[in-house]
C-alpha cells in the first residue's frame, strides 16, 4: 500500500519563508540532516520551516536563524519540553511540534509553574544553549499538565565554554522569565528575585537604549510582527 500523503495546515506565511504543520496518519523514516546521524522515524505530526521559498534579499538570514535553531535543538536533543529536530537540509528544518498552549492564552500560571520553567532554563543553560527570545510569552508554552515548555530556537546561541557573553546571555534568559513571573504571580517573587529585576545587566540597559528601537523598527515596520508573535505554530 502507497503511503497515505501528508495533510499540511499553513501556520504563517512572510518574509523569511512558510512555517507548517505537518499531519501523517502512519510515521515513515526519514534522514536527518547528517549533523545528528542516521535514520529517524517521524513522528505522525510535526513542524516543517521552509525557508526556500524567502524573498531573496532575506534568504541568507532565513537560513542562518534556521541553522542556529539547528545547532540549539541538536544539542538539546536529550532535553524533554523543547522540540526534537528531525531533518534539516535545502533550507527546510523540520521538528517536532511541541504540546501546550502560549503563555498568554493559557490559564494564569501560579509559582508551580515559574519553579518548573527556571529548571528548564538551568538544564538548558547547563547543555550550553541560551535562548535569547524568552520575552515572548508565546516561545513559553503551558501544557495540559500545567508543565512549561519552550520553542522557537531561531534567536538561541550555542556555546562551547561558558565565558562572559555566555553568562549575560543565560542571565537575560532568567531575567525575562522573572518579568512573565512579576505579570503572572507577583507574589511568589522572591527577594533575590526583584533584585536580579531591578537591576538589568549592562548590555541589557544599552540595548534598550539603542539596539531595540533599530530592532522594532525592523520588525514591526518591515516584517510586520507583533510583540506577542512567535515561530508562527502558536499564533492561533
Amino acid at each position: 500500500m502507497p503511503p497515505c500523503e501528508p495533510r499540511i495546515d499553513l501556520l504563517k506565511s512572510d518574509l523569511f519563508g512558510r512555517v507548517e504543520l505537518v499531519h501523517l496518519n502512519d510515521s515513515h523514516p526519514a534522514s536527518n540532516s547528517g549533523a545528528a546521524g542516521g535514520i529517524q522515524t517521524m513522528p505522525t505530526q510535526w513542524v516543517r520551516r521552509d525557508t526556500s521559498c524567502a524573498r531573496w534579499w532575506v534568504k541568507p538570514l532565513a537560513r542562518y536563524l534556521a541553522g542556529r535553531e539547528c545547532r540549539a535543538l541538536l544539542a538539546l536533543s536529550e532535553l524533554p519540553r523543547v522540540p526534537k529536530l528531525l531533518s534539516w537540509k535545502k533550507g527546510i528544518l523540520e521538528r517536532s511540534w511541541q504540546p501546550g498552549s502560549p503563555l498568554q492564552l493559557a490559564a494564569a500560571p501560579g509559582p508551580a509553574y515559574f519553579a518548573a520553567a527556571f529548571r528548564l532554563l538551568v538544564q538548558l543553560h547547563r547543555r550550553g544553549v541560551a535562548h535569547n527570545d524568552l520575552a515572548k510569552e508565546p516561545n513559553w508554552l503551558v501544557d495540559e499538565h500545567g508543565q512549561p515548555g519552550l520553542i522557537d530556537f531561531q534567536l538561541a546561541s550555542t556555546h562551547r565554554r561558558r565565558g562572559r557573553r555566555f553568562r549575560l546571555c543565560a542571565r537575560e534568559d532568567i531575567r525575562h522569565l522573572l518579568k512573565h513571573k512579576r505579570t503572572y504571580c507577583p507574589q511568589a517573587l522572591t527577594p533575590r528575585e526583584l533584585k536580579i529585576l531591578a537591576n538589568p545587566s549592562a548590555a541589557a540597559r544599552l540595548w534598550r537604549a539603542t539596539g531595540k528601537r533599530i530592532y522594532l523598527l525592523i520588525t514591526r515596520r518591515i516584517f510586520g510582527w507583533s510583540d506577542r508573535e512567535g515561530a508562527g505554530d502558536r499564533n492561533h
